[in-house]
């Protein structure tokens, strides 16, 4: 969803008054999407559990009288997605005819579609070019400006929370997210408590490590390794994205794997360093000034040596 943001930034540019629908399918965790996109205005999930429950959904949908109905397909063809942007009813639909000369199987029920070689574009360009062809663009510097909107109330969170968990001393605040989704894109944890040892040791920082819903065994086994050498650090679990965001825009340095927080940190102009293992940082990797990136030369992501990562984390550091 963070990837995407441009498509919907250019849409409300080009469209002000436009009120944007992003339709979903249902999943087994509630996903935050008005605080990851404040460029929506209604989320309406497709359930397909029945027939009349499919029938129902497509009957609403057609009832909105949709002028546009986009179907990105930066990341998968989806025949469902575009079986509903037919049947919306909208008068422009928008989408791919090929990727990468693959053609788009489903591309006779687009009206508006292009080719697109994207090998090596990253998600963010993706999707704008998408909305390309209804002349919806942004400059270099709005697609930079591009935030996660943050209250007070979640700078006050953060700024509180960190005040309380490292108050007292000056020290930098390096913040680690050892875990992931995929299981490839997990730096070992042993890595992750070698570099937090080597960088404690040099920089006597504070430490902070962040971690999802279902990562708790993972903490648990890092914060026991780091109580053994008495290394003090403070764990922000499963925060709330805005609450997260706001964290990681004070933070001195963010060392994550590829996974969902690396992406709420690229929007929160975090320094950071993300590292890659199969997935390709040219297409996923936040680009933000001082975001850098370490990729696997073998696409294993252990193969990934704790030097380059402590090597770049003091270059960051002593970056202005």
């Amino acid at each position: 969803m963070l990837c995407s943001l441009t498509l919907y930034a250019g849409l409300k540019k080009k469209f002000p008054d436009a009120r944007i629908t992003l339709v979903v399918a249902k999943t087994n965790y509630e996903i935050p999407f008005f605080d990851i996109n404040p460029f929506i205005d209604r989320v309406i999930v497709f359930d397909k559990s029945s027939l009349a429950s499919i029938i129902s959904f497509i009957k609403s949908l057609r009832s909105r009288k949709y002028d546009i109905g986009i179907v990105p397909s930066t990341i998968v063809l989806s025949r469902t997605s575009h079986i509903l942007n037919f049947l919306s009813g909208a008068k422009l639909r928008v989408g791919v005819k090929s990727i990468d000369e693959v053609p788009n199987s489903f591309s006779k029920l687009l009206n508006v579609k292009s080719d697109f070689l994207w090998r090596g574009v990253p998600q963010l360009m993706r999707n704008l070019q998408v909305i390309n062809q209804i002349n919806c663009d942004l400059s270099e510097k709005e697609i930079k400006n591009i935030k996660i909107n943050l209250s007070e109330s979640d700078y006050a969170f953060a700024h509180n929370f960190l005040a309380k968990n490292f108050s007292g001393n000056d020290k930098k605040i390096i913040a680690f997210h050892p875990g992931a989704g995929k299981t490839a894109n997990r730096w070992d944890k042993e890595n992750f408590i070698n570099l937090i040892k080597k960088i404690y040791n040099t920089y006597q920082n504070n430490i902070l490590i962040t971690s999802g819903w279902n990562e708790e065994e993972l903490i648990n086994s890092v914060a026991s390794a780091l109580k053994e050498v008495n290394i003090k650090f403070t764990v922000l679990h499963n925060a709330p994205i805005k609450r997260l965001a706001a964290v990681l825009s004070i933070v001195d340095l963010y060392i994550t794997n590829d996974t969902g927080t690396m992406h709420v940190a690229g929007y929160s102009n975090t320094k950071m360093i993300s590292l890659f293992g199969p997935t390709d940082p040219n297409e996923w990797a936040p680009t933000q000034k001082n975001q850098k990136y370490i990729k696997s030369p073998t696409d294993k992501i252990n193969d990934i040596s704790l030097q380059q990562v402590y090597s770049l984390a003091c270059e960051l550091l002593t970056t202005i």
